[in-house]
C-alpha cells in the first residue's frame, strides 16, 4: 500500500470528486485520475481508481436503479463496448497527454456550444442511433484509458435536455456497466497489483460517502441551473486536462 502522505493529501480530495461524478456529476470524474498523477503515475491512478469507481457504482446505481433512459442505454452501451475494445489494443501505445489534450479541447468546444444554444435557444437535439453509438464508443476509449469518459458522453447526452433525475440516472448506469468491461482488460495489463488494491481499499471510506451526498445534492437541485452547473465543470475540466496534457507532453 501507498504510504507517501503526500499522496492522500491528493487522492482524499480526488476521491470526493469521484464520489459527486458516481453520483451522476459524470463530467467531474476526469479530474481524478490526472489529479493523483500529480503524486503518482498515470497508469498507477487508472489502476488504483477502478476498484474505487466499481464499489461506488453500487451504490449510486442503487440509489437511482429506478431512474434512467433506457432506449440512450440500448445505444450507447453498445458504442461503449466497441470503444472499450479499442482502449484494449492501443492501451500500450496510446499517449495518455494527447487523450488529455483532446478530451480537454472538446470540453471547451461543448461548452462553447452549450452556451451558444442557450443564448439562442434552439429546441432539445433529437435522440441519434448514429451519434450515439459514435459518442459512446468515444466515451468508452477515453475511459478505458484515464477514467475520463464523461466529456464524450455529455457532448451526447446534456443536448437532449433530459430531466435531472434521468440525466444522472443513465449516466449511473452507463458508467457503472463501462467499469465493468475494464475488469479483465485490467487484469491483463497488471493494474490489480497488491499495492493498488491495497491503497484503493484505503481510499474507498472516503469515496462511498462523497457518492451518497453527490445523490442527495442532484435531487435537490434547481433544474434550471443543474445544466449550467454541468457545463461550468467541463469547462474547468477542459483547462485543467489541456495544462495537464500539455504539461507532460513538453516535461
Amino acid at each position: 500500500m501507498i504510504t507517501d502522505p503526500w499522496f492522500y493529501a491528493v487522492a482524499i480530495p480526488a476521491m470526493i470528486i469521484l464520489g459527486l461524478a458516481k453520483a451522476g456529476l459524470s463530467s467531474v470524474g476526469v479530474l481524478v485520475v490526472p489529479l493523483m498523477s500529480l503524486v503518482i503515475s498515470p497508469i498507477q491512478a487508472v489502476g488504483i481508481s477502478l476498484p474505487v469507481f466499481l464499489l461506488s457504482d453500487i451504490v449510486a446505481v442503487v440509489s437511482w436503479r429506478k431512474t434512467f433512459d433506457r432506449k440512450l442505454l440500448q445505444v450507447m452501451l453498445p458504442g461503449a463496448i466497441i470503444g472499450s475494445g479499442l482502449g484494449w489494443i492501443t492501451a500500450a501505445a496510446a499517449g495518455e497527454n494527447i487523450i488529455r489534450l483532446l478530451v480537454g479541447f472538446l470540453s471547451l468546444v461543448v461548452t462553447a456550444h452549450y452556451w451558444y444554444r442557450r443564448r439562442h435557444h434552439p429546441p432539445p437535439a433529437r435522440p441519434s442511433v448514429a451519434k450515439g453509438l459514435f459518442w459512446g464508443a468515444a466515451s468508452g476509449f477515453t475511459s478505458f484509458v484515464t477514467h475520463a469518459g464523461g466529456t464524450p458522453y455529455q457532448t451526447y447526452v446534456a443536448p437532449l435536455r433530459l430531466e435531472p433525475k434521468i440525466f444522472a440516472g443513465t449516466a449511473v448506469i452507463f458508467f457503472a456497466a463501462s467499469n465493468l468491461l475494464k475488469i479483465v482488460p485490467y487484469f491483463f495489463l497488471g493494474q490489480f497489483s497488491s499495492e493498488n488494491l491495497l491503497t484503493a481499499g484505503a481510499l474507498i471510506p472516503v469515496a462511498v460517502p462523497a457518492t451518497l451526498f453527490g445523490v442527495w445534492l442532484i435531487r435537490r437541485i434547481d433544474p434550471s441551473r443543474f445544466y449550467d452547473l454541468i457545463y461550468a465543470m467541463i469547462a474547468v475540466v477542459g483547462l485543467f486536462l489541456i495544462w495537464q496534457g500539455a504539461s507532460g507532453i513538453l516535461a
